[in-house]
C-alpha cells in the first residue's frame, strides 16, 4: 500500500507526514534548527495486541498515518494510523500523551473548539469522541451514517457536528444530542470529499465533491448559497478527462479572505476570494505546478506553503503580488525546511497523496435504458415477422399432393 503525504500548519509549527512518520519544524525566521520526529511503528504495541469487541485480536495494519490535525490553539496534535490507533500529542513542548485503539480505520478527525475532545470519523460511517483531558479514556460513539464518512467538522461554538459521507450528504447534528439532526445540506451528486467551516464566518460551510463542484452553504438551514464548477476552470481543459475533481484539501487565509483548493489528479491549485457579504466565491487564479502536489496550507503571516513531489524543492511558498499569486524565491526559512525534508526523503518517497483514495469512491453506473431499448426493438422485430407470415397466402398443399400422386402413377 502506497504511503500518503500530508502537511499541517498551526502558528509557526509545520508538520510534514509521510508513511508512518512525521516531522515538525518551525517556519520562524530565526536560526532555530530544532526538529521533532515521530514514527508510528515505534508506538506502544500493547494497543495492537488487545482484543477487539468480538474477542478476536485487533487487526495489525501498516502503521501508515491516515489523518492528522492540530487543535485550534495548536496546543495539541492528533493522528490516526492504519493500525487503528489514535495518538495524541502535546505540542508545547512536543510529547506523546497517549496511544488509544479505535474500532475501525479512520478517514478524518478534528478537535472540538474547546479542545476537550477529539472526534474521529471512520469507514463504517461512525463518529467516536475521545477525551483530551483524560488521555487514556476510551472512545464514545456519538453518531453514525449508513455509508462511509469522508470528513468531520465542528461549529466554532461546539454546538454542531458536521459530517460528510459517500452518499452525497452533509449532515448537521446537535453535538449535545447527535441523534437530533438540525439540517441536511443536499445538492452534491457524488461523494462529499471535504467540508470546512469558514474561520471568521461561523455560519458558512464550504464543501467539495467528486461531482467537480465547490459549494458554499448556510449550514444551519441547509441552504446552498453558491456553486462553482471546477472542471470549467481548468486551463487548459483537463486532457485526461478525469471523471471528477474532488478536493483533497481546503485551506483558508483570513487575512485576505482567500481560499485555496487542491484537487485530485491534477497538479493545480485553485484560488478563490470569499465575498462573505455577497455570499459568493470569486475565482481568482489557477496555480500550476510541474510536479505532483501532495498538500497545501496557509500560514497567517507568510502565505501558501505547497508540499510537492520534488526532492530539490519539496516545499515552496506562494504569496500575492499585486493581483496575482507568485512563488517566492527561496529564503533562509524555505531552504532550512527543504533541507530537513531532503534529509528525511525516505518517508515521502513513493507517496501518493490523500486524493488517490477518491478514485475508488465513484459509484459504478449501468445504462439499463440502453439494454431495455435493445430488447424492446428485438421484440418488435419478432412481432412484425410473425404478422407478415400470417398475412401471406397459405401454401397449395392439396394440389401439390395430387400432382405428386399423378407423377408416381405414370
Amino acid at each position: 500500500m502506497a504511503s500518503s503525504a500530508g502537511l499541517a500548519l498551526c502558528g509557526q509549527a509545520l508538520v510534514v507526514r509521510g508513511g508512518s512518520r512525521f516531522l515538525v519544524s518551525s517556519t520562524a525566521s530565526s536560526d532555530d534548527d530544532s526538529l521533532f520526529t515521530y514514527d508510528c511503528s515505534t508506538a506502544e504495541k500493547k494497543s495492537q495486541e488487545s482484543k477487539g469487541e468480538n474477542g478476536q485480536p485487533v487487526d495489525k495494519g501498516s502503521d501508515m498515518i491516515l489523518a492528522s490535525t492540530f487543535s485550534k490553539s495548536g496546543s495539541y496534535f492528533a493522528l490516526t494510523d492504519d493500525s487503528k490507533r489514535l495518538i495524541l500529542f502535546r505540542t508545547k513542548p512536543w510529547q506523546c500523551l497517549s496511544v488509544r485503539t479505535v474500532v475501525r480505520r479512520c478517514t478524518a478527525l478534528t478537535f472540538t473548539a474547546s479542545e476537550e475532545r477529539v472526534l474521529v470519523a471512520d469507514k463504517s460511517g461512525d463518529v467516536y469522541s475521545f477525551s483530551v483531558l483524560e488521555p487514556e479514556g476510551c472512545g464514545r460513539l456519538e453518531l453514525g451514517h449508513l455509508s462511509m464518512l469522508l470528513d468531520v467538522a465542528v461549529s466554532p461554538d461546539d454546538h454542531f457536528v458536521l459530517t460528510a459521507d459517500r452518499d452525497e450528504k452533509i449532515r448537521v447534528s446537535w453535538a449535545a444530542a447527535p441523534h437530533s439532526i438540525e439540517a441536511f445540506c443536499l445538492g452534491h451528486t457524488e461523494f462529499v470529499s471535504r467540508i470546512f467551516v469558514v474561520p471568521g464566518h461561523p455560519e458558512l460551510l464550504l464543501s467539495s465533491s467528486g461531482d467537480s463542484t465547490l459549494r458554499l452553504w448556510e449550514y444551519r438551514s441547509g441552504r446552498q448559497l453558491h456553486c462553482c464548477d471546477l472542471a470549467s476552470l481548468l486551463e487548459p481543459v483537463d486532457p485526461q478527462g478525469h471523471k471528477g475533481l474532488a478536493a483533497s484539501r481546503i485551506t483558508f487565509w483570513g487575512q485576505e479572505s482567500c481560499l485555496a483548493l487542491l484537487c485530485d489528479c491534477v497538479p493545480v491549485v485553485f484560488v478563490f476570494h470569499l465575498h462573505a457579504s455577497r455570499q459568493e466565491l470569486v475565482f481568482r487564479q489557477q496555480l500550476t505546478f510541474s510536479h505532483r502536489v501532495w498538500d497545501i496550507a496557509f500560514e497567517d503571516t507568510q502565505g501558501l506553503w505547497v508540499l510537492q513531489d520534488c526532492r530539490d524543492t519539496p516545499l515552496v511558498l506562494w504569496k500575492p503580488v499585486g493581483s496575482q499569486w507568485q512563488p517566492v524565491p527561496e529564503s533562509v526559512v524555505s531552504q532550512r525546511l527543504s533541507s530537513h525534508l531532503r534529509g528525511n526523503w525516505a518517508m515521502l518517497e513513493g507517496s501518493v497523496g490523500a486524493e488517490d483514495g477518491f478514485r475508488s469512491l465513484y459509484k459504478a453506473t449501468f445504462d439499463n435504458m440502453a439494454s431495455y431499448l435493445k430488447k424492446k426493438e428485438e421484440r418488435l422485430q419478432q412481432r412484425l415477422e410473425r404478422q407478415q407470415r400470417q398475412r401471406s397466402p397459405p401454401s397449395d398443399l392439396p394440389g401439390q399432393a395430387k400432382r405428386a400422386r399423378e407423377a408416381l402413377s405414370c
